[in-house]
């Protein structure tokens, strides 16, 4: 059997500061033209983490750098390659919270896929089907537009219907058709309205009550006005 590929081949872990000043000989030849990560900590307390393709001279330069005065101990990880390091940052960015005080930046990846809109909608699917199987899918449905219907900012025929229900308006001998949708709104002309007399304006081109302009067909040939469904 193949041996897995190794991504840390030595380390190095909580060194103090002065160690790194007083014996940079020994460290230094360790690093030397070595990639991979390493970690700055103040007080116990995870402060930096970064990568670098040359250890040697990146720790040299937080020494002095603005991080210089701000860390007292270190650890290095060194790395087989760096074709993965720039990622191995940003995955250690986003595992670390909170983000060490000496990062500005977080952590993005190049080309993972964020699965958590996929996975939000596979629960929703699987939800739904538990309840289609538990009432029945009609009697979910319903329960779902009177909740949507009881929502601040929901069109008002939400409530009173239960599928889509064609309208129609005469003014002037001119006859205007409109559709109610199953969440409520009208459709006339291509557009979408909130409000019975909201399209009842857009056809009659001034404000108007359209629960008296529109009329729904109650029974084959039974034309009523919208305000039937209030009673």
């Amino acid at each position: 059997m193949a041996k897995p590929a190794q991504l840390v081949s030595q380390h190095l872990e909580n060194i103090s500061r002065e160690a790194l000043e007083e014996y940079q000989k020994i460290i230094r030849n360790y690093v030397r033209g070595r990639q991979g990560v390493y970690a700055l900590y103040r007080r116990g307390r995870l402060y930096y983490v970064g990568l670098a393709s040359d250890l040697r001279w990146r720790l040299n330069q937080h020494l002095k750098d603005r991080h210089g005065h701000s860390w007292d101990r270190f650890s290095v990880y060194l790395t087989i390659g760096e074709s993965h390091l720039r990622e191995l940052e940003s995955l250690l960015l986003r595992v670390i919270k909170p983000k060490p005080k000496g990062n500005k930046k977080t952590g993005k990846f190049v080309e993972s896929e964020n699965l958590l809109r996929r996975f939000t909608k596979e629960i929703k699917a699987l939800q739904r089907d538990e309840l289609y199987s538990m009432v029945g899918r009609q009697a979910a449905e319903e329960t779902t537009r009177e909740s949507k219907a009881r929502l601040p900012g929901a069109p008002p025929l939400a409530k009173f219907i239960t599928g889509p229900v064609k309208l129609r308006a005469t003014l002037k001998g001119k006859t205007f058709l409109a559709r109610v949708r199953r969440d409520g709104s009208i459709r006339f002309r291509g557009k979408s309205y909130n409000s019975p007399s909201a399209a009842g304006a857009a056809a009659y081109r001034r404000s108007c009550n359209g629960w008296f302009f529109w009329k729904f067909e109650r029974a084959p040939g039974d034309w009523v006005h919208l305000d039937e469904l209030r009673k």
